[in-house]
């Protein structure tokens, strides 16, 4: 479980998170993270988070984002802020280190999905890119639906197509890291 002052880091997308304010700490209305991207640090694809909005005050470096059809520039001082169900990713703009401050309302689960995407780089299950590999996919796609979603095909479409693939992580033993926390655990 997350908590303040926490950081972690994830190689293969070169995302280092260090955690401000989590869920805990603000009884579930935001998360607040430190991002720190490295000159080639992403996210690891375009996404859609369906019922949070994400507010990113750049405080180093610059970082580029598209959101929808739009590209976005920022440097230090601006403040970039996605909507809950806009398409958008983001990348290092830059030669040096980007360093943003970044609220998600409300918190949901991002702390769990932050972690888990690092535990899966660390471990080699995703892709260059940063991707879970197809197993942990259909289990990550499930677990943070509400947090997360492709930007196409619609949800029902991707939970369809990954059912297959979810029995079969779960005959293969992965479904533990994908089941939610107990409250007060």
């Amino acid at each position: 479980m997350a908590y303040t002052g926490q950081t972690i880091e994830n190689p293969v997308s070169g995302e280092r998170i260090t955690f401000l304010q989590t869920a805990r700490d603000t009884g579930g209305e935001k998360l607040e993270i430190e991002l720190e991207l490295s000159p080639d640090g992403h996210v690891p694809g375009a996404h859609v988070h369906p019922e949070q909005t994400e507010t990113f005050h750049v405080l180093e470096g610059t970082m580029t984002f598209r959101m929808g059809m739009r590209k976005i520039v920022a440097g230090p001082g601006e403040t970039v802020v996605v909507p809950a169900g806009r398409v958008h990713r983001f990348s290092n703009g830059g030669d040096g280190v980007a360093r943003a401050r970044v609220e998600v309302t409300p918190a949901l689960d991002m702390e769990q999905l932050f972690e888990t995407a690092v535990e899966l780089a660390l471990e080699g299950n995703t892709t260059r890119k940063g991707m879970p590999k197809p197993l942990h996919l259909a289990l990550f796609t499930r677990r943070f639906e509400r947090e997360v979603r492709a930007p196409f095909p619609p949800a029902w479409t991707v939970r369809m197509l990954m059912a297959p693939l979810a029995a079969l992580a779960r005959r293969r033993g992965h479904a533990e890291r994908y089941t939610p926390a107990l409250a007060g655990a």
